[in-house]
């Protein structure tokens, strides 16, 4: 029976969702093994270039996973794909086309796009796609996922109260006091069963101007890319409500550490993992260590992009 009365909880949003149709789970990485086991998955290529769950989730699912090389327009490089392998293509800061993954997709079929830097990328019909929530948005977790393989799995909803310290905390204090409490909620995410996305993340989804998020990452990429532009070694476009600013430089790794010294924390997104270290390429090593993924999301504005470029700009200098 429905409790009546009693404390109010949090309030009730209803504004539409971004993905309202999309398939609701509660990460990325579950949306993959759901693929696995709905599509009965058994090999997959993954890029050299990933991160560590994801390459955890196929091996938690014990299929057979193979590595592949992107190039320097970080698209795959793929060779000797045999029909029944899947193919996970990672949409690396949303630079991938429509008309590119409709290629792939005409070439090989079972491909799985990894919108996880690219939430605003509407997906195509018949290619699997996942989106992160929490790359994006102010949630602890939360997954779409893309696909017209759906199976009765019997899941139930999974829980976020107890993971939502972090951002709490982080809203009223800074990050740096808290990012254990962020730590320890990854660590939570990568241990996660197979379930439906939290109430507690839908509710808040469904409070988001998605018009105004997506306004102010434009602004602010389109900032970056004027003004960093000439500096980069990544030839990048800008995409609908970019994730970050890819900026690759040499010297990347010790830029990182002096914006650090600055309190502006750029992460570091594919740090190698002992399985792979030994088979990079030069551009993939050159990408893992010193690229920097500025933010450039809806909790700032152009002069927060005017600090950051500043910021750079004179680090840089001090290498001349």
């Amino acid at each position: 029976m429905k409790e009546i009365g009693g404390y109010i909880e949090m309030e009730h949003y209803t504004n539409n969702e971004y993905y309202s149709s999309l398939l609701k789970l509660n990460s990325a990485r579950n949306s993959l093994r759901y693929l696995i086991k709905v599509r009965k998955i058994t090999k997959i290529y993954l890029p050299l270039l990933i991160c560590e769950s994801i390459y955890e989730a196929c091996k938690k699912e014990k299929i057979e996973v193979c590595f592949y090389h992107i190039d320097n327009n970080l698209h795959p490089v793929l060779e000797n794909i045999d029909d029944k392998s899947f193919i996970y293509i990672i949409n690396y800061y949303g630079q991938l086309s429509k008309k590119y993954i409709n290629k792939l997709y005409s070439d090989y079929k079972n491909i799985i796009i990894d919108n996880v830097q690219a939430f605003f990328t509407k997906p195509i019909k018949n290619i699997d796609t996942i989106y992160s929530c929490r790359k994006y948005f102010g949630v602890t977790d939360g997954s779409y996922l893309h696909t017209n393989c759906q199976d009765s799995l019997d899941i139930d909803f999974d829980y976020s109260s107890d993971r939502c310290a972090y951002l709490l905390k982080r809203y009223e204090t800074n990050a740096s006091d808290n990012y254990y409490l962020f730590s320890k909620n990854e660590i939570e995410i990568d241990n996660l069963e197979i379930k439906k996305m939290s109430k507690i993340t839908l509710n808040i989804l469904k409070s988001i101007n998605y018009k105004e998020v997506i306004k102010a990452r434009n602004e602010n990429f389109k900032y970056l890319q004027d003004n960093l532009g000439k500096l980069n070694k990544l030839k990048v476009c800008n995409n609908c409500g970019p994730y970050m600013y890819p900026l690759l430089i040499d010297n990347g790794e010790v830029v990182r550490k002096k914006l650090q010294e600055n309190k502006i924390y750029i992460s570091k997104l594919w740090p190698e993992f002992e399985k792979k270290e030994n088979v990079f390429d030069e551009f993939e090593k050159n990408l893992a260590n010193n690229i920097l993924p500025i933010p450039c999301d809806q909790r700032y504005n152009v002069n927060d992009m005017k600090l950051i470029t500043s910021k750079i700009k004179a680090i840089m200098l001090e290498f001349k």
